[in-house]
């Protein structure tokens, strides 16, 4: 069983130093058929203008991962760390407890275009941590590479819950194929280009959810970016 999330029909807002898409219900945005999916809460798709971004504010018991698609994104957070996420990297913070921070676009001419995407936690009260790796184009293109998992499976990131995060570059006509074991569920977020997921066609921005497949066949019919959700 699939269902398809068109990307027209998710939540928008602009802010003029940010516009932003949220797939399932988020802030002023309220859709009670689209609050989540599984253990999957927010995907939302953020362009933030140079020299702008969000300041110091708290988040508690849900596992944040970030994904920058093009651009540059300053961290700071209360537990002392200080990064830059850019293309490739994925940025994992466990809120736990309960952890402050603030991200902004550090360009004066270029916009960032990132995902950030919340889970709730398999335990609530956790420690807050942070993690951040690197996945060259050259791990992501050609196959659904893991970037984040409970075990940290693969050098990916390791995230308190029983997910599986994907993310993938292929080319046109490229395929990748994906096994869901019994039980388990996915979702497919487009961010660039053109695919057909089981024979269902996607375009940028639009998300997919199966249930009760046996796998997911993806091929790209245009160069494309995306990630993959395999989930409890």
């Amino acid at each position: 069983m699939m269902s398809l999330r068109k990307s027209s029909d998710r939540g928008h807002a602009d802010h003029g130093w940010l516009d932003t898409y949220h797939t399932f219900s988020f802030g002023g945005y309220r859709d009670p058929k689209h609050t989540s999916f599984r253990a999957l809460r927010v995907i939302n798709e953020d362009r933030v203008k140079p020299g702008y971004g969000f300041p110091t504010h708290g988040h508690d018991n849900m596992e944040i991962v970030t994904y920058v698609v093009a651009g540059e994104l300053e961290h700071k957070d209360s537990l002392g760390t200080g990064s830059t996420i850019r293309p490739g990297d994925v940025q994992r913070m466990s809120a736990g407890r309960g952890v402050e921070h603030s991200e902004f676009n550090p360009s004066k001419t270029e916009n960032v275009h990132l995902l950030q995407i919340w889970l709730f936690p398999e335990k609530r009260g956790l420690e807050p941590s942070y993690e951040q790796r690197s996945f060259p184009a050259n791990e992501r293109g050609g196959r659904a590479r893991l970037v984040a998992s409970r075990d940290g499976a693969e050098g990916s990131v390791r995230i308190n819950q029983d997910v599986r995060l994907y993310t993938s570059l292929l080319s046109p006509k490229e395929r990748v194929e994906l096994p869901l074991a019994p039980g388990r569920h996915a979702w497919v977020q487009l961010i660039k280009g053109e695919l057909d997921v089981n024979g269902v066609p996607l375009s940028p921005g639009d998300g997919l959810s199966a249930s009760e497949e046996p796998k997911l066949s993806i091929e790209a019919r245009q160069a494309s970016e995306f990630i993959v959700f395999d989930l409890a």
